[in-house]
């Protein structure tokens, strides 16, 4: 290659390129309020297309620079260690989706596990939940613990770490959402909708005191936030309302009246998430998502096991047959020479 043959600039390159450049006249104001109208008044059967040309004008930039805030790759072992894994949107990827309750003074832990397979060609994504108080090896450490330990002891690394060596698979990307974080990002989105039929409360003294009422038309950041955390039902009612309010969010999210929250998402986003997928990546996996016009189908599974209790306090014990069956369908899901007929449907697993 010559001296003079470069690299296709990525977006966050062509942005700084753009931040040198400075406007000699008032003509783009004109233009972009041209744009605008057009926009507004070229009908509704190209919605798509506007709202992509939109997007690309006046929202794009600011969408790199906080996706590149909230960028941090994490050096793991095998396979997902490498920090250009960064894959093509027409094979099977996977994601490890951590929240986390990360308070002023206080380490915190992941309140929140799933492991996550998106298949872009069939658009569909497996949502598999880890009870926070698996009882498992912990990946640097010599005994067994709760799950949720290890991010308390070594961060993302350690619990991206442990949860590829419990099921025996790769962690292709992480994304880590601090739980602070669901309360302004739902209220941002206007709301959201959740199927509350009765009253959520917690009545033991140990737990954080809320109440949720039934069958509101929206919910706020608040009341998602608890809906979420509650715990006082079983482990697979929990992480059951917990894939219940991505599937609930992400819908309220591509919605078109939102795509003007985009920036001020953005914003809350890269100030309470990590992730080590790049903005170009996201940019192309949002604008997928788009293009689709829907949520991805989504299937659940969560670990099979039972709680127990001993003198060091409540676990929950992984079956080694609910493990292998997790093992299959991740297996089955992460292989790009599965055909859609022949996807395992792992609810059909949990009866």
């Amino acid at each position: 290659m010559s001296d003079q043959e470069e690299y296709p600039l990525t977006r966050s390159k062509r942005h700084q390129n753009k931040k040198k450049k400075k406007p000699k006249s008032k003509k783009p104001l004109i233009i972009t309020a041209i744009i605008l109208l057009l926009i507004g008044t070229m009908g509704f059967a190209f919605r798509k297309e506007l709202v992509a040309v939109a997007f690309h004008l006046f929202i794009e930039d600011t969408v790199v620079d906080g996706i590149d805030k909230a960028y941090e790759p994490i050096k793991v072992t095998g396979p997902a260690g490498d920090e250009e894994k960064q894959g093509e949107l027409t094979k099977p990827f996977s994601m490890l989706l951590l929240g986390v309750d990360e308070r002023e003074g206080d380490v915190g832990r992941s309140d929140t596990m799933i492991y996550a397979v998106f298949r872009p060609a069939e658009h569909r994504m497996l949502l598999m939940s880890i009870p926070r108080d698996s009882y498992v090896p912990i990946v640097g450490k010599d005994k067994r613990n709760k799950i949720n330990a290890a991010y308390a002891f070594g961060g993302t690394k350690m619990s991206v770490e442990t949860v590829e060596q419990l099921l025996q698979a790769d962690v292709n990307y992480y994304a880590k959402v601090n739980f602070q974080a669901l309360v302004e990002v739902v209220d941002a989105l206007g709301g959201v909708k959740l199927p509350i039929t009765e009253v959520i409360e917690n009545k033991q003294r140990i737990h954080i005191k809320l109440r949720i009422e039934p069958n509101k038309p929206i919910y706020d950041g608040a009341d998602a936030l608890n809906y979420v955390r509650y715990r006082e039902d079983s482990d697979y009612k929990r992480t059951e309302r917990q894939r219940i309010f991505i599937k609930q969010a992400t819908e309220r999210a591509l919605s078109l009246g939102n795509i003007t929250k985009i920036p001020q998402l953005i914003d809350i986003a890269s100030s309470n998430m990590k992730t080590d997928m790049t903005s170009d990546f996201i940019i192309d996996l949002a604008e997928l998502l788009y293009e689709k016009g829907s949520v991805p189908q989504m299937s659940s599974y969560m670990l099979k096991g039972e709680g127990e209790n001993n003198q060091y306090g409540w676990y929950y014990m992984l079956s080694d047959q609910g493990l292998a069956e997790a093992q299959e369908i991740i297996n089955n899901w992460m292989d790009e020479n599965t055909a859609a007929t022949d996807l395992i449907d792992p609810e059909l697993k949990e009866q």
